[in-house]
């Protein structure tokens, strides 16, 4: 039986800073681990979409799975959609996107 890595990407300047506690790493490893997913590595990056986008390719060449949190909000320093997109291929407006397999 496959063991499945996963990693958690966080995503918020706000949470560098510490104005907010990172809350939803700390829940996703607990439910993670409770499903049997092996969580090796967490990472904060900032609102920047170039290092953003580098650590969303370090991740997924040492995770099979990775989840993003935060980083999607009304503000105008929110690339995260954007740059995951551009990650992964996709094109598109800002809201409407082509889904894009990978």
């Amino acid at each position: 039986m496959k063991e499945w890595k996963a990693e958690i990407l966080s995503i918020g300047t706000e949470i560098l800073l510490g104005n907010i506690v990172n809350t939803n790493a700390a829940y996703l490893s607990r439910e993670l681990a409770a499903l049997g997913v092996l969580v090796y590595h967490q990472e904060v990056v900032g609102d920047n979409s170039e290092r953003l986008e580098h650590a969303l390719k370090e991740s997924f060449a040492r995770a099979d799975i990775v989840i993003t949190t935060g980083g999607l909000g009304p503000t105008t320093d929110d690339l995260s959609k954007e740059t995951a997109a551009r990650y992964f291929g996709c094109r598109g407006t800002k809201r409407r996107w082509k889904i894009c397999a990978g």
